[in-house]
């Protein structure tokens, strides 16, 4: 089979691999859709494990089942969980089931860019979600992420009516701007310093949206009925945007920061100014669980999501490279997409 095989953001090679051997309980699965992930180019995080096939936003078609798996059968269309958790450590058992050591070691083999991957027992287990008849292979790659962004959100603690700030744009930016007008917020407000995804997040939901070099927090003020903004969820790993963030939160709200920063970057904060007589929060975010994935599936479904118009690039298999370059340089693009079935 071909597979892309990333060496780096710029050398990404389409090589010939066997297909995956599949053991009792597992399953092979034909790849029709896969989404490149803003993680996928974070080259500081991986570059050291290169050679590797990336890739865990995926669609396709069952192409075989081994023994003992009853509820699947070859030919169903499925969305599949890369990462799955144990479901009896003291995380899982708590619902904190994306801190579980089992999901943070799981994965399918090799990667989403590819024709064939193999999905492991557990997985199959726990990770592999039937697609119903109105969704698309495109759409069911948007599972993943927005059932990240679900966990985020409920991290976060949004309310009826609490105003949002979003920090950062890019796909993560956006489904948190269309999750949170799904679940009634307040007001929206962006910042981002890219004209093209600024449009996106008015078109998607936002109320305001500020350019970076614009904003402050009096600007923040005067769209927001004179207050702060309740949530702010940081979806950028720039330094200039965590200090936006901790200026930016009202009294009694809550940070999230959804993206990760370089490797080694620290952040000084101060107690007195941050925290004190603010009861403002900090949290982070990581991944989703299979339960985060179901209610991300309904929402797709249901069009409470819709995500099919954050699809800006649909690439064939040998093009993979140029949707890394698309993906890492941040421009003109939304959500790209690899059919590695072309």
């Amino acid at each position: 089979m071909r597979v892309a095989v990333w060496y780096s953001n710029r050398d990404i090679r389409i090589e010939e691999r066997p297909v995956p051997r599949i053991g009792a309980g597992e399953m092979l699965v034909r790849i029709i859709a896969s989404g490149i992930c803003g993680s996928d180019v974070m080259e500081w995080y991986r570059i050291d494990r290169a050679p590797l096939i990336l890739g865990h936003e995926i669609a396709g078609e069952i192409a075989a089942v081994g023994n003992g798996v009853e509820k699947y059968k070859v030919g169903d269309r499925v969305a599949v969980a890369h990462h799955v958790p144990c479901n009896t450590c003291r995380y899982c058992l708590s619902g904190n089931h994306t801190a579980c050591d089992t999901l943070r070691r799981t994965n399918f083999d090799p990667g989403g860019f590819a024709e064939y991957v193999r999905l492991p027992a557990i997985n199959v287990d726990r990770g592999v979600f039937l697609l119903p008849d109105n969704m698309s292979f495109e759409e069911a790659t948007f599972i993943e992420p927005l059932a990240c962004v679900l966990r985020g959100q409920r991290k976060a603690d949004i309310r009826l009516g609490q105003s949002v700030l979003v920090i950062g744009s890019g796909i993560a930016g956006l489904l948190h701007v269309k999750l949170a007008r799904a679940l009634d917020a307040g007001r929206i407000v962006t910042v981002d310093i890219n004209k093209y995804r600024l449009k996106a997040a008015e078109k998607f939901g936002a109320d305001t949206v500020f350019n970076a070099d614009e904003y402050s927090p009096e600007r923040l003020r005067e769209t927001n009925n004179g207050y702060l903004a309740d949530v702010v969820i940081v979806c950028t790993g720039a330094v200039t945007a965590v200090a936006q963030a901790l200026v930016s939160v009202e009294r009694d709200g809550v940070v999230l920061f959804f993206a990760p920063t370089g490797p080694g970057v620290t952040v000084p904060l101060s107690i007195n100014d941050v925290f004190w007589r603010t009861d403002v929060t900090l949290t982070t975010s990581y991944a989703g669980s299979p339960a985060d994935y179901s209610s991300a599936l309904e929402l797709i479904r249901s069009r409470r999501v819709p995500v099919q118009d954050m699809i800006t690039h649909r690439l064939k298999l040998a093009e993979t490279g140029l949707g890394f370059k698309l993906v890492a340089e941040a421009r003109d693009s939304l959500k790209v997409i690899i059919a590695p079935q072309q």
